[in-house]
């Protein structure tokens, strides 16, 4: 049996949006028209709020227009003898003449640039985001900071049984110092997260259930490691960390990475090769039928070689990879072995890049991944990796102008054991857990290949203005499940940035989910004929956000949020409404010390 989930709007939605993103691409060519035929004032100054990365800064290239104007002179004319006659008169005078001074060329006022702020934002559903980012210069080598961050809401969509409420708490500190020939950087961390298992069917249940379950759960996450880069140096760099990742429901596990990157000199270049080794080892209290205590470990080590080519305008490397996979709690030994080739040919310079690959890989799969991809998870998770058997490529891409870029791939691709969230089923029976009503997810693997088509176009008109548009289409073909539960046909979004002046600044984001298919199911019936599983689909959705910010000065600026502007009651996962439309008002504050 299969079942439609009906939503406010027409299914004709569908259409509506994939046309909102075709009329979004061709405004976004016209606005780059319009922005170059007219002057506009460029404005230095920007805003920044959340520290992701180090920022790296791009120029674009510039041409310079070289003519050297001829001259067609057909007539010649003869000049005319001129005699002088100069008289010696002596002159009293006090004048003397001043210095020539060049003339001053008006730079503007240069940003003032902070090493810390504070940001601070209340909402709608009683929200709350605050965020602090420190960093300080101990001395020319040496640096310390740190970051604590809050982001809460109490909840209230309408309809549901349960508590929505959700809390991610983080806190880290961390030290870098950097040396004449390398440099290095520790970190140590601790976040706590709070959610709710509140998409509870109905029917079967109602609000008198509902009350006797206490559907919280809290995960906890503490982590640390570092990273050593050297320069000329036979070893690259090196990294380490280790992450202890727990719930309140005694599920616990323990995750060590360790890499390093290398060149080995050859003839006539240098074979790159990096050295992973990776070890998991956790276990949860219970599975989700039976009381007994689930248990996993993996530990795998892998290595991966390349050897780059080039010749005039092309660029190849070959390669291959090989992993050692041990099973410790299955005690079962494994080999796995993939191919890591990728190809780039300029065909018109940095206009058109023709690129290509394949490559594999065997990816770890840990509780603390699955959680932070669906955090309606149960406490009772079968942990496997996923063989990534090859990811084959062809693309192109470039420049149309010097402030627009595109990237167009079509690729092909297969994952032994691939990871699926599906409706861990309806125990009307015992035992009477909180997350065993049709309201969590379990995982289970299937060998699935994928054909995927994408493509970008990045625009950016001037420093006050930049654009953005992708999409990518997904077909699945899975081996055992009927369906690719939980994996969207269809991904999109649109991002823009402007700032006004140097005072007002905006952005907004728009993205598009297609179809995803779910699975429920029954524990026991009194009809054997009554089927126990049903199919759903989810339907496509398109989620609308945007901001607005007033900067008052160096130092302090207002803003707004909106999300979900349109206010779909849309399910991300099966019985898993989100929040309608959301506001957030805030300020932020930059300092130094």
């Amino acid at each position: 049996m299969e079942i439609k989930i009906k939503k406010r709007k027409h299914t004709s939605m569908l259409n509506q949006i994939k046309n909102i993103f075709i009329v979004a691409f061709l405004l976004s060519t016209a606005t780059v028209i319009a922005q170059e035929n007219r002057k506009t004032k460029d404005t230095i100054n920007t805003e920044v709020v959340n520290v992701v990365k180090p920022y790296t800064p791009k120029i674009s290239d510039a041409f310079k227009v070289k003519e050297i104007p001829s001259l067609d002179d057909e007539t010649t004319t003869t000049k005319k003898g001129i005699k002088y006659n100069i008289f010696s008169i002596p002159v009293a005078s006090t004048f003397t003449p001043a210095k020539g001074k060049a003339a001053e060329v008006d730079k503007g006022e240069k940003a003032k640039l902070f090493d810390n702020y504070a940001s601070f934002g209340v909402g709608s559903y009683t929200s709350f985001l605050g965020e602090v980012y420190l960093n300080h210069a101990i001395n020319r080598t040496e640096s310390v900071g740190g970051y604590v961050s809050h982001h809460s809401s109490q909840g209230g969509i309408e309809d549901v049984l349960l508590d929505d409420a959700f809390s991610n708490t983080q806190i880290n500190a961390n030290y870098s110092r950097k040396l004449r020939d390398h440099s290095w950087n520790v970190d140590a961390g601790f976040q706590q997260q709070i959610f709710n298992w509140y998409g509870l069917p109905q029917p079967p249940y109602d609000q008198t259930f509902a009350d006797t379950m206490t559907p919280q759960h809290k995960f906890f996450t503490a982590e640390f490691g570092g990273e050593i880069d050297f320069d000329d140096r036979l070893f690259n760099n090196g990294n380490m960390r280790f992450r202890r990742f727990a719930d309140d429901y005694d599920s616990g596990e323990n995750h060590f990475v360790m890499s390093t990157n290398f060149d080995i000199p050859l003839r006539d270049g240098d074979l790159n090769s990096t050295i992973k080794l990776d070890y998991l080892s956790g276990s949860f209290d219970q599975s989700y039928m039976t009381s007994d205590k689930l248990k996993y470990g993996n530990f795998n080590v892998g290595v991966s070689s390349s050897y780059q080519m080039k010749q005039d305008d092309l660029t190849l490397n070959l390669g291959a990879s090989i992993f050692y996979l041990n099973d410790t709690e299955a005690g079962k030994n494994k080999i796995y072995i993939y191919p890591n080739i990728t190809a780039t040919y300029r065909l018109v310079n940095e206009l058109l890049i023709a690129y290509g690959g394949i490559e594999g890989g065997l990816e770890q799969n840990t509780y603390h991944k699955f959680a932070s991809e669906n955090p309606y998870v149960s406490p009772t998770l079968n942990i496997l990796p996923t063989d990534k058997q090859y990811d084959a490529y062809v693309g192109l891409k470039g420049k149309l102008s010097n402030n627009m870029s595109y990237n167009i791939r079509g690729k092909y691709y297969a994952e032994n054991d691939k990871a699926l969230y599906k409706n861990n089923t309806d125990m009307n029976e015992t035992p009477n857990n909180n997350y065993n009503k049709g309201n969590s997810y379990g995982i289970v693997y299937d060998n699935i290949s994928t054909l995927s088509v994408f493509g970008e176009l990045n625009v950016n008109v001037n420093r006050n203005f930049t654009l953005g548009i992708k999409a990518e289409y997904f077909s699945y073909n899975t081996k055992n499940e009927a369906k690719p539960w939980n994996l969207p046909d269809f991904e999109g979004s649109l991002f823009m940035d402007i700032q006004f002046d140097e005072h007002w600044f905006a952005g907004a984001n728009l993205f598009y989910i297609g179809e995803r298919f779910a699975q429920s199911s029954i524990e026991g019936s009194l009809d054997p004929s009554a089927s126990l599983t049903t199919t759903h689909t989810l339907e496509s959705y398109f989620d609308a956000n945007a901001h607005l910010g007033y900067r008052v000065n160096d130092k302090w600026s207002v803003y707004a949020k909106a999300n979900n502007i349109a206010n779909q009651d849309y399910n991300r996962w099966l019985n898993y409404q989100v929040q309608g439309i959301q506001f957030l008002a805030g300020t932020t504050f930059k300092f130094d010390f």
